[in-house]
């Protein structure tokens, strides 16, 4: 059928764009990421949507058609958190490794999904490899207290050819937000959405409350999910359509700054090993972060077990 009816009720420009209905995103999306269009309406379809901007109907409809395209891990019984990494390091050590080694500790399944955005900036894949964490080749089954990383291209290899339009138009475009909302799992899941700028944090607060989503949201370190270990950013929590401020955010820095690794690869693993055994301490934006996650996954039982009952 092709989508250039869609690009032109989107693609009218900032001011005279109409938008879409959650059904013909779904569809418009469906047909991008089933290779059914051509490289040039793939570009309009980018492009318009850059210039538009997603409304929360069309975002929601997007995440329709990746969810029933997605290679998802298989449901374990149990909530996995889900840490969307696709911005990487640039000026600050990239920490979602940490994150998700600390949350294993204590006993959760732990997701990291993302792929390079951009060829300068250290990516957590980098840092899982000095770690000697190996990407996974295909979705696997999470116990409690594992962490895998998989690439996109795992998920969804058609989402990840979406994601590296990038490369070739320079500009963003709906996967780069989709995948920060995305649940890859086929059974309970606990999102970590971050942002960087306070528009994005809008728009995917309305896109979680209207589909349902459990879901964090903060202002994470050059938009990777992880707290800015030098200040506490405001967290808010999403349960089923309703929105919790958790953590209030922090005023300036903290009142004594945590001595960071420099953002190589190589570095970022040496300092999260020496958190890990106990010989740099915690970041304590990263603590409360990680506090505020396994309460959630507490919920997660809690509203299970009452299910049951």
């Amino acid at each position: 059928m092709g989508i250039s009816h869609y690009i032109k009720e989107i693609g009218r420009g900032k001011d005279g764009a109409r938008s879409l209905t959650r059904a013909q995103a779904t569809d418009l999306l469906g047909q991008v990421l089933d290779g059914a269009v051509t490289d040039l309406e793939v570009g309009g379809f980018c492009l318009a949507m850059r210039i538009k901007g997603e409304t929360p109907e069309e975002m929601a409809g997007f995440l329709d058609a990746a969810h029933g395209r997605l290679h998802k891990l298989p449901d374990a019984g149990h909530p996995t958190v889900v840490l969307p990494s696709y911005n990487g390091a640039r000026k600050l050590p990239v920490l979602t490794p940490l994150l998700a080694l600390l949350l294993a500790r204590r006993g959760a399944a732990v997701l990291v999904h993302g792929t390079a955005t951009e060829d300068k900036r250290v990516s957590s894949a980098s840092v899982f490899a000095a770690l000697g964490i190996e990407p996974a080749h295909s979705a696997p089954a999470l116990r409690a207290g594992e962490v895998a990383f998989v690439p996109t291209e795992v998920l969804s290899p058609d989402l990840k050819r979406l994601l590296d339009v990038r490369r070739a138009v320079g500009l963003r475009n709906p996967a780069h937000s989709l995948v920060k909302l995305m649940n890859p799992c086929a059974g309970r899941a606990f999102i970590v959405g971050s942002y960087t700028h306070p528009e994005y944090a809008s728009s995917m607060a309305a896109t979680w409350a209207l589909t349902g989503a459990h879901a964090l949201l903060l202002r994470g370190t050059e938009g990777e999910p992880v707290a800015d270990a030098r200040r506490t950013p405001r967290m808010e929590v999403f349960r089923d359509g309703e929105r919790t401020e958790v953590q209030a955010q922090q005023d300036g820095p903290l009142a004594k700054l945590p001595a960071l690794p420099d953002v190589d690869a190589l570095n970022t693993a040496a300092y999260i090993r020496a958190v890990l055994d106990g010989t740099e301490p915690v970041p304590t934006p990263i603590a409360l972060q990680v506090e505020h996650i396994l309460r959630e996954l507490q919920h997660h039982e809690s509203a299970t077990h009452a299910l049951a009952i």
